[in-house]
């Protein structure tokens, strides 16, 4: 019987840092340079990563609230006064030598833009999900990067969680058989702001929420779904849902004949978690998508498997930092390149179309 607990977690990441402290060339050592757009909550929080990693450093800032939000960041990461911009004068930054890429954290109809002027900039983009709000405005951020040799990384943290890969080569070993089907929600009920402009947000509660379940089911199984059925609702009256949806749920069936069921919600108060459901066993990941408080339990041929993960914030910005500073130095694809981010576009405006209510 086979048990993977928190001990065997914490060695395996201890050996993951002692391997990532070789010795490297001084090309190497030298940190990726960022300048974060947005300094919303969560570029606040990839800062605090980058403070925390030999990889990665904040060198610049671009905010449209200069005066109220750069002299903090200023302050605690050394950020000279010449290196903060605003929107207007964002593209400037080609000329900053002390710039090496930017971290997207802006409302998601701000995404292309704010990318492709960037890569137009010749400065490599780790853009946070959803990548977009259009398959199109994916394309055309994909082409911009291309075409001026530009990094393209879409934030999926998930992806370079320790314990969600251990899920994933789980999933995938045969260790609960042959996959069946997954089940998973991410539900939340105290959503306010830009997320409830359509404007901004591109849509409700599926772009922001639901698709973490929708990346997880994706990733997993390692096929793209090819059919789609979902219901959308708004069941809070007045004007708090009077640009985007409340809730939606949505089925997918995928080619080996997988099938997932899942939905997320800004009105229900309700587990994030995600369920993968084998021939021989089953996985149950709750809470599934948050900043840390990662969780799982199952059953394998091998036996029982649990573990719960004792990092802390920002360890999955930290972790998908470093890896973008890797590809970008050692001239490498990201694990979760723009074109993951179109697959989930295009999956989303499938979802919206078989709810009624497309996006585009």
């Amino acid at each position: 019987m086979t048990i993977i607990n928190r001990r065997t977690f914490t060695t395996l990441s201890l050996l993951a840092a002692a391997s990532s402290a070789l010795p490297q060339s001084a090309e190497a050592q030298m940190p990726l340079r960022f300048a974060p757009v947005g300094l919303g909550v969560i570029s606040n929080i990839f800062m605090e990563a980058c403070a925390q990693s030999t990889k990665c450093k904040v060198t610049a800032l671009v905010t449209g609230h200069a005066q109220q939000k750069a002299p903090k960041y200023e302050a605690l990461y050394g950020i000279s006064p010449k290196n903060v911009y605003d929107y207007g004068n964002y593209d400037e930054i080609a000329h900053n030598p002390e710039i090496d890429a930017v971290y997207i954290g802006l409302p998601n109809s701000m995404h292309a833009e704010y990318t492709i002027r960037a890569a137009k900039a010749g400065k490599h983009v780790l853009c946070e999900k959803p990548m977009a709000i259009s398959s199109k405005e994916c394309r055309q951020m994909i082409d911009a990067c291309r075409q001026n040799n530009v990094k393209l990384m879409i934030a999926y943290r998930l992806h370079y969680d320790p314990l969600w890969q251990r899920i994933r080569q789980l999933a995938r070993s045969g260790a609960i058989g042959e996959i069946q089907g997954f089940q998973g929600g991410f539900y939340g009920s105290k959503t306010s702001g830009w997320r409830l402009n359509r404007k901004l947000a591109g849509g409700g509660s599926l772009l922001d929420m639901g698709i973490y379940p929708l990346n997880a089911i994706r990733w997993l199984s390692g096929e793209e779904p090819d059919h789609f059925a979902a219901q959308v609702a708004t069941k809070i009256s007045g004007p708090r849902f009077a640009q985007v949806e409340e809730s939606i749920e949505f089925n997918m069936r995928f080619p080996s004949g997988i099938l997932a069921s899942s939905g997320s919600s800004y009105g229900e108060d309700a587990p994030a978690y995600l369920s993968v459901d084998g021939t021989e066993g089953n996985l149950w990941v709750e809470p599934a998508y948050g900043y840390q408080g990662l969780k799982y339990h199952g059953s394998t041929i091998h036996g029982p498997v649990s573990d719960a993960s004792p990092n802390k914030l920002p360890y999955q910005f930290l972790a998908e930092a470093d890896h973008f500073a890797d590809c970008v130095r050692d001239n490498r694809t990201p694990a979760t390149p723009g074109e993951e981010g179109l697959k989930d576009l295009l999956a989303i405006e499938a979802i919206y179309r078989a709810a009624g209510k497309p996006i585009a």
